[in-house]
């Protein structure tokens, strides 16, 4: 895998289908059909309307935070002729393997900015947000998986699935905002940072929190909080 931080984590036909998404919703905002929970906390339909597409863009981008390095096994094989028979023999050997650790800019800093600034908007749901948070990091880890060479990825509707969930079930007034900030911290916690720790056995050269295999829950999570306010 590249060590570019700039590449698109989607394949061509998951970024039609979210384009397409996006297109509605911001459609939708412009007209005042959604967004109304967000207008409560000062976001005019056209400021919601850029976060989400600044979010969708900034999938593209990744900032490199740190390094993280392991020694994996490998197997190498080398072939051995004897009197005209050929052997194979496997060689066991160690390699040093470095992964960049980086921090997707549409998928983790932008939502995360954003559901900071809501929260602090709106501080009578903290308490509900919290709960909800933990309630769908919990479920979003259990369903997160590593898939080596690529990183860590979690299906991408059960987070944003479950916050609508569970923001309907709390007792907030506000169920759009703890919809997007559960689905959002709540995936970002669940799947990338509760499994930091297995990144290093992916033998991926980039592993992006927020980026490929966890933004499509963190972005449909800010669709559906728009359709819920």
């Amino acid at each position: 895998m590249s060590e570019r931080t700039l590449y698109c984590p989607h394949s061509y036909a998951i970024f039609a289908v979210l384009f397409l998404i996006l297109i509605l919703i911001v459609g939708l905002l412009f007209v005042g059909v959604a967004g109304l929970a967000f207008r409560r906390v000062g976001f005019s339909s056209q400021l919601t309307a850029l976060i989400l597409v600044a979010t969708f863009m900034g999938s593209y981008i990744n900032i490199p935070l740190f390094k993280l390095k392991a020694v994996i096994p490998i197997v190498r094989e080398e072939y051995i002729s004897f009197f005209g028979i050929v052997f194979r023999v496997p060689q066991f050997d160690f390699e040093e393997f470095t992964t960049i650790v980086a921090l997707n800019v549409g998928g983790a800093l932008i939502p995360t900015v954003t559901s900071i600034y809501l929260l602090w908007r709106l501080p009578s749901v903290l308490p509900y947000a919290i709960v909800g948070i933990l309630m769908v990091a919990t479920v979003t880890h259990i369903v997160a998986r590593p898939v080596k060479g690529l990183g860590i990825v979690a299906p991408a509707f059960i987070p944003p699935l479950a916050a609508a969930f569970i923001a309907y079930l709390l007792p907030s007034g506000a169920p759009a905002i703890i919809a997007y900030t559960s689905g959002v911290l709540g995936t970002l916690i669940g799947a990338d940072l509760a499994n930091l720790h297995n990144i290093p056995k992916l033998g991926a050269r980039i592993a992006s929190i927020g980026g490929a295999g966890t933004f499509d829950g963190v972005f449909l999570s800010g669709i559906i909080a728009a359709i819920l306010a």
